[in-house]
């Protein structure tokens, strides 16, 4: 099982990966291994006492009670204090953000790897898209064995 945040390489240019644990009921631990997560307008809030996943929507499991489910809620990740202090000073007045960008299982743990990650403008955006048009043209031609003359 794997969830990729697809629109945060269109959105983000991302500078540094790190891979964190996530706290999370045993409803919302099956959810999310049935792929029932969406990390689209998700971000990362560091805190005093550590760094919390916002906006993050696990949808409910459907064979759990789901009273007073809130799918939305903020839920902690778990790194280590030498991390979250070294991400802290890396953001600091460098208009940098932490964004979710896969969910995945390892060893039979649910792992959220989050990047460190500063925004495109908009003519970054149009760049990527040119060059994303102009490799698809050239894998294009190479397939078809190229252009005549």
């Amino acid at each position: 099982m794997k969830v990729i945040n697809r629109k945060v390489n269109f959105d983000y240019q991302i500078l540094e990966t790190l891979e964190a644990g996530i706290v999370l009921t045993g409803a919302e631990v099956k959810s999310v291994k049935t792929s029932k997560i969406n990390l689209g307008e998700s971000f990362v809030r560091l805190v005093e006492d550590g760094a919390y996943l916002v906006n993050a929507h696990i949808s409910p499991y459907k064979y759990a009670d789901n009273t007073n489910y809130q799918p939305q809620r903020s839920r902690q990740l778990l790194l280590h204090k030498k991390e979250l202090l070294s991400l802290a000073k890396k953001m600091e007045g460098k208009n940098l953000t932490l964004i979710p960008t896969a969910c995945y299982t390892k060893k039979g743990r649910i792992k959220l790897e989050i990047g460190l990650a500063r925004g495109k403008k908009k003519w970054d955006k149009r760049e990527t898209l040119k060059r994303r048009d102009l490799d698809r043209e050239t894998a294009r031609e190479l397939k078809s064995g190229g252009a005549r003359i």
